[in-house]
């Protein structure tokens, strides 16, 4: 049955991950609502690459800046692994990261 869930791109408010039974042949609001969330986070991620490779590429670049940076590429890798998880269980294939032992 967890193979058919779609690990959706948010958690709940205590950090959980959050899952849809979706309709495959009649993708639903709350289906296309998690489409366009992982494309806005995919988009963000490009960015956040490019920016933290200016940012290391500035040797007069300050801890403040790369720790940023950092900060922010930890975040859009989070998101990306997460949507790789979704999209690897719905052509069955990956497991997530808490699935893991």
């Amino acid at each position: 049955m967890m193979d058919r869930l779609r690990l959706l791109p948010w958690t709940n408010p205590d950090g959980k991950p959050c899952y849809l039974d979706p309709d495959t042949a009649h993708p639903g609001a709350l289906s296309l609502l998690a489409d366009s969330v992982e494309a806005s986070q995919l988009g963000s991620a490009d960015a956040v690459l490019a920016g933290s490779k200016a940012v290391l590429g500035d040797a007069a670049a300050g801890e403040r800046a790369v720790r940023f940076a950092l900060t922010r590429a930890v975040e859009s890798l989070e998101d990306v692994l997460r949507i790789a998880v979704s999209r690897g269980r719905r052509i069955g294939g990956a497991e997530a990261p808490e699935d893991r032992p």
